[in-house]
């Protein structure tokens, strides 16, 4: 049983988790308090102080993570295997969204209002998503440019080939390497001053979402944030579920453990807003630090199990409100596709619906306007997909690491008795 140290009041999930049904409390009573520019921002404010060192963080990481390892091969070697553990559990998330949606076929018979106009800055970046332009725009036109936009994949690049280069360098790189290191700290140290203001944050953005759609909008196309809810939950459970037991521990104990991350993405609907935290609890679950240093960050863009659900679950639900047969042929096509696209998501709120955007736009031009039937709801699922998407990474982390053969099994069961 969990006993917190110190008051309750103190803890901080309990106070994300009063913020946030204080937030829902506020947008439904007062929804023009809720919607105000100033609530609004509070959400968006925090999202920023979290985004302002997720390219630091990743940077250090990664950089400490390659330049200590004392062979080359090691790090292609995690490589392959996290992209190797990344398509495999991505195929069975598709797959498992392409069931559901089959069985379940909840998007017959409905007939919802489509706000076209709503999706259309949607529809239009998704149509330069091709897989071309997104290989190409991991390389950053400038390193400086990558590290102020934040780009996470053209950060993790950069920070491969600095962390090979103090690698070759030896011993005369020992300097720089004790320099990434203490930045790192430095920027874990802003990172838990930040997440002070995680109440705050979290409440402004409950608040906004319940004020600006309204507490009926949680019961809009409920067929399709139920299923989604459903099917997130069974890969959780059953497909992370059967891995966490393999390398010998619960998965339910590990929700446990992040639980504290798992809020702030509840309420920030941003599985990146947890990202540093999670890096530094991997690494105390008992996580070799190179192997933390390089799945997580690529986990990012390469391991978004719940946007893999969403986009199989979500383009069958369209094709059926919209009277659409899709055939076998297809279906596998929308899983060939939605594989490429998925990898343009890196869990920023919204992400998720551009993929999904761009793989309709690939599979069939016919559904593309079905897209304005989800929108509405897109919000109530995000936060699903951003959850999922964390709890499949610390997976991740936890199983290379155990592939590896560098898990500390003692810190393991210790973190998570």
């Amino acid at each position: 049983m969990f006993q917190p140290s110190g008051p309750w009041y103190k803890v901080l999930y309990i106070q994300v988790l009063i913020a946030i049904l204080i937030g829902i409390l506020v947008g439904w009573l007062w929804p023009g308090v809720g919607t105000s520019s100033w609530v609004k921002a509070l959400g968006d404010g925090f999202i920023k102080l979290i985004k302002m060192v997720i390219a630091p963080i990743i940077f250090c990481t990664v950089v400490s993570g390659i330049a200590h390892v004392q062979d080359a091969r090691k790090v292609g070697r995690v490589g392959v295997k996290a992209l190797l553990y990344f398509e495999i559990v991505s195929t069975f998330a598709l797959v498992l969204g392409l069931v559901m949606g089959n069985l379940v076929q909840a998007g017959h018979g409905l007939a919802p209002r489509a706000d076209a106009a709503a999706v259309a800055n949607y529809v239009k970046r998704a149509e330069g998503q091709k897989a071309v332009d997104f290989l190409l725009n991991i390389i950053p036109d400038s390193v400086v440019g990558a590290l102020a936009r934040g780009d996470v994949l053209q950060v993790l690049l950069f920070a491969i080939l600095f962390g090979f280069s103090l690698m070759a360098l030896g011993e005369r790189g020992e300097r720089m390497r004790g320099l990434v290191d203490d930045a790192a700290q430095a920027v874990f140290g802003v990172i838990r001053i930040v997440m002070k203001a995680a109440p705050i944050g979290a409440f402004g953005a409950m608040a906004y979402t319940i004020g600006e759609f309204g507490p009926s909008a949680l019961g809009k196309l409920i067929g399709l944030v139920a299923l989604f809810y459903v099917t997130a939950g069974l890969f959780v459970l059953i497909v992370l579920g059967l891995i966490a037991r393999l390398v010998g521990f619960s998965i339910l104990k590990f929700i446990v453990y992040i639980k504290d991350e798992l809020l702030i993405v509840l309420g920030t609907s941003s599985s990146e807003s947890a990202l540093p935290q999670l890096m530094e609890k991997l690494e105390r679950l008992g996580c070799s630090k190179p192997v933390v240093g390089l799945v997580v960050p690529t986990g990012y863009s390469f391991n978004l199990d719940g946007t893999n659900i969403y986009m199989t679950l979500a383009t069958l639900f369209i094709a059926q409100a919209l009277g659409v047969d899709l055939n076998f042929g297809q279906q596998l096509t929308i899983l060939v596709v939605a594989m490429l696209t998925s990898k343009g998501a890196s869990g920023v709120t919204g992400a998720g619906f551009v993929t999904l955007a761009a793989t309709l736009t690939v599979v069939s031009p016919e559904l593309v306007p079905g897209i304005a039937i989800v929108f509405s709801i897109d919000k109530f699922m995000s936060e699903v997909r951003a959850l999922t998407n964390i709890i499949g990474n610390g997976i991740a982390a936890v199983f290379v690491s155990w592939w590896e053969g560098e898990l500390d099994h003692v810190s393991l069961h210790a973190q998570l008795k």
